[in-house]
């Protein structure tokens, strides 16, 4: 999709982009169904990256204490219980650059994903850069969707990271996608970013071939002594103009309200629903950002008359 095309829509009347949102997600999405996924850091702090963003990155001082990588039976628990709670989605984050095949630490996720992917969720992870090599391994140890944001523009991306380049980004995106698996890609907003630089994020997810299956826009959450620790709120007008605009550059996508939720009111929230996004992160907390509980949630949703999507992924994958 061009900028050209992208910028009319998204500064459309406010009333009429939402309704032009609504109706082309109930073209391709049932109107009541939100996908619950739950998000757990499996290793936490001790990154060598500069996102500055971050709390886990090594070189702030954030509070943000390393830890070992999680065992296959801590995850196991954790795992169990958001899907008692209802999530259909399991997303694994690790804080570190990559993975190398043969490593170790890559063997023992390979093996927790075999395990978690046994109990009927969509297993997802986001580990950092990937070659085509851990790709494959990953696709073959049952996970169904890696994230990868590309965060922000083009032009913006340095301005927020120097330790990779947005072509890097790109690099494990085309790994993910020949490998098979589905594209979880979205970005952050409110990190100093234009409009119109959320608008050119948007542009790239648009030319991804195949489109991105989810596309997650996230909210940054000022963490203190990181360089983005005194950035004001995103308005919510502006979030959820580009989640309309987002629903209509890519209906198939889901579309999830992710970090910063808990920055916005109810009212906020329902809008953003009823503007396209179909997905959340359900549970108290974010990597290292609080999130609302899934009580809080699950009483929104109830007052939204919203059910959760039930999970979709291959036999082999939801075998319970």
């Amino acid at each position: 999709m061009q900028l050209s095309e992208l910028q009319a829509i998204y500064s459309m009347p406010f009333f009429d982009l939402i309704s032009r949102a609504r109706s082309v997600y109930l073209e391709h999405w049932s109107g009541n169904e939100v996908q619950l996924c739950t998000l757990l850091s499996i290793k936490t702090g001790g990154c060598s990256e500069d996102c500055g963003y971050c709390a886990q990155s090594a070189r702030y001082s954030t509070g943000v204490k390393a830890e070992k990588l999680m065992g296959t039976a801590e995850v196991m628990e954790v795992a169990q219980r958001a899907k008692e709670n209802g999530s259909t989605r399991f997303c694994m984050g690790a804080a570190w650059k990559g993975v190398r095949e043969g490593d170790a630490r890559f063997n023992q996720v390979l093996e927790t994903i075999r395990e978690v992917s046994q109990l009927g969720m969509e297993v997802c992870v986001t580990l950092g850069h990937l070659s085509l090599s851990e790709a494959q391994k990953l696709k073959e140890a049952g996970v169904k969707a890696y994230n990868h944001n590309i965060d922000t523009s083009p032009d913006h991306y340095p301005n927020i990271v120097s330790t990779h380049t947005f072509e890097d980004r790109l690099s494990t995106i085309r790994s993910v996608q020949e490998a098979g698996m589905d594209v979880c890609c979205g970005g952050i907003i409110g990190m100093g970013e234009t409009e119109e630089d959320r608008l050119k994020m948007l542009q790239v997810l648009t030319q991804f071939d195949p489109l991105p299956e989810s596309v997650p826009i996230n909210c940054l959450m000022p963490m203190p002594g990181t360089p983005l620790s005194e950035q004001p709120p995103v308005d919510i007008f502006q979030l959820v103009r580009l989640i309309a605009t987002t629903r209509i550059a890519i209906p198939s996508a889901k579309v999830r309200l992710s970090a910063g939720r808990t920055r916005m009111s109810r009212e906020g929230q329902a809008l953003a629903f009823f503007a396209g996004a179909n997905s959340i992160f359900y549970g108290d907390k974010l990597l290292t950002a609080k999130n609302p509980g899934t009580n809080s949630d699950l009483a929104l949703f109830e007052e939204l008359d919203l059910v959760p999507q039930k999970p979709n992924c291959e036999s082999s994958a939801c075998s319970v």
